[in-house]
């Protein structure tokens, strides 16, 4: 009866101590740092409670368990205390520190929020940067990068390095590009992403609206197709570095490879950093019985079929 007492007891022993291994090893599986993936910016909302802002961490994957980060807070009694505000967390946190930054608001001094709104060039994009501490004074982004620096609200590092900038940027720009835009549509031969974006760029600056940007990528694919120049106003700006209401013919006549009056097809580069609106029109033109348009004093956009037309347009709402 003893042996068999001393044998039970010895089971119970056992179970007891492989759970406990197995409760060990979760509660190391909960805490340890998800190791992957990038810093990034959380943005916790005012009056969320323990649970919504664990979710919030579980869901930008930068804790591993909602509910050990819940049970953590309880204990140390941030609960109550968490508050509102843009964080810079990273991966490789343990839950331990990001509850705590949390509860205390703290914020570090060294980074700074900065939004690059669509359409800037990458000497507007330096200025802001350098305005801001992001990079020293006299540093360049590079030419090549034009184009591909997605604009959008990033937060950096006071003093970072430009290649780290730049990657940040042209990261982002690759990932809004996979989530927006078909794969198979990339593939297209008589559509490869490069000269999209350069359409995009100009698009920008044509038009405003998702709508009419699609229709005047339409006309100026004809007329890349029809061996006609694109006569975009946007490079001559690009080109004098001078936003005009109207551009007169000796500024049209200007010899640069940008001027699309006087050469045929799309310029060399993107002549700026186009949002992922301007690209969809790029990539997707809507088809149209139009071959002109113009932009009215109110920003409306004024298509016409004929250049009769266009000239008479031009006549009632730009006054020649």
């Amino acid at each position: 009866m003893n042996k068999l007492l001393n044998l039970f007891q010895n089971k119970k022993f056992i179970i007891s101590f492989f759970i406990a291994i197995f409760l060990m090893l979760l509660i190391l599986e909960a805490v340890s740092p998800v190791c992957k993936g990038t810093e990034k910016v959380v943005k916790i909302e005012k009056g969320w409670g323990s649970a919504e802002v664990a979710q919030k961490l579980k869901d930008e994957q930068i804790i591993r368990s909602k509910w050990f980060f819940v049970l953590y807070a309880w204990i140390k009694g941030y609960s109550g205390h968490l508050q509102a505000g843009e964080y810079l967390l990273n991966p490789q946190m343990s839950v331990f520190k990001i509850a705590k930054i949390i509860a205390t608001g703290e914020v570090n001094p060294n980074w700074v929020k900065v939004t690059i709104p669509e359409g800037w060039t990458n000497k507007q994009i330096e200025e802001r940067l350098i305005s801001l501490g992001v990079i020293g004074r006299g540093e360049k982004l590079p030419a090549n990068q034009e184009g591909y620096l997605f604009p959008d609200t990033y937060y950096f590092y006071k003093n970072t390095p430009v290649n780290d900038v730049v990657k940040k940027m042209s990261d982002n720009f690759m990932k809004r590009i996979g989530e927006g835009v078909s794969k198979d549509l990339l593939a297209d031969s008589t559509m490869k992403l490069p000269n999209a974006v350069i359409m995009a760029s100009i698009l920008e600056k044509e038009v405003t609206s998702d709508q009419d940007r699609a229709i005047v990528s339409g006309i100026f694919w004809k007329r890349i197709e029809n061996n006609h120049p694109l006569e975009s106003c946007a490079t001559i700006a690009y080109i004098l570095r001078i936003d005009k209401w109207r551009y007169s013919y000796e500024d049209t006549r200007i010899d640069s490879p940008y001027n699309t009056y006087t050469n045929l097809g799309l310029p060399p580069t993107p002549i700026n950093n186009p949002g992922l609106s301007a690209i969809k029109a790029a990539l997707y033109p809507e088809q149209t019985d139009y071959n002109f348009f113009l932009t009215a004093p109110d920003g409306t956009t004024i298509f016409s079929k004929t250049l009769e037309e266009h000239n008479t347009n031009k006549a009632k709402y730009l006054g020649y």
